[in-house]
């Protein structure tokens, strides 16, 4: 017998799944936020409803619990750069907004990237506890903007950087 681990192949297949790689624009009150997420996917034609995975420790996660609404940051590949600022938590870096440059949506409020390819303004719909780490956060589309022209294959991805969030 090898002394070597077995790989576990439910992680290894779930890094395998090419996700997008997005920033989270969050607001309540004077309090924004801007923070990198990767777990999107809309799950309903009608009426049009995404599902984001939230990390409960997060910052945004108690900014868009209060307020009930988020903004989705979409980037191209070519702008991975814009988003690395926000890679870094609230937590690890408290003054990550001071130096932002962005502008809030004219629905929500909420930190919109400049430079991003395009944002969704979005209203909560209902907050699933998942018993995990994250929960699973289901939104209606508000409204949105198309800021730079695109298809999906040249939007900004996890793999585009390297980069893993899955397992």
């Amino acid at each position: 017998m090898s002394d070597t681990p077995t790989p576990n192949p439910i992680s290894n297949l779930l890094r395998r799944m090419p996700y997008g790689f997005y920033a989270l624009g969050s607001q309540h009150g004077d309090d924004s936020n801007l923070m990198v997420f990767n777990w999107v996917t809309q799950v309903s034609f009608e009426p049009q409803l995404l599902a984001v995975g939230l990390q409960k420790t997060s910052h945004s996660y108690g900014l868009v619990t209060a307020s009930r609404q988020f903004v989705i940051n979409l980037f191209l590949a070519e702008d991975a750069e814009l988003i690395k600022p926000f890679t870094k938590s609230r937590a690890k870096n408290p003054d990550k907004m001071k130096t932002a440059t962005f502008r809030p949506a004219p629905l929500t409020g909420a930190p919109v990237v400049e430079g991003a390819a395009g944002y969704l303004e979005l209203e909560v719909v209902n907050i699933l506890e998942t018993g995990g780490d994250h929960d699973i956060v289901l939104a209606k589309p508000l409204g949105g903007e198309i800021l730079k022209p695109g298809e999906a294959k040249d939007s900004l991805s996890l793999p585009d950087l390297g980069w893993s969030y899955a397992g």
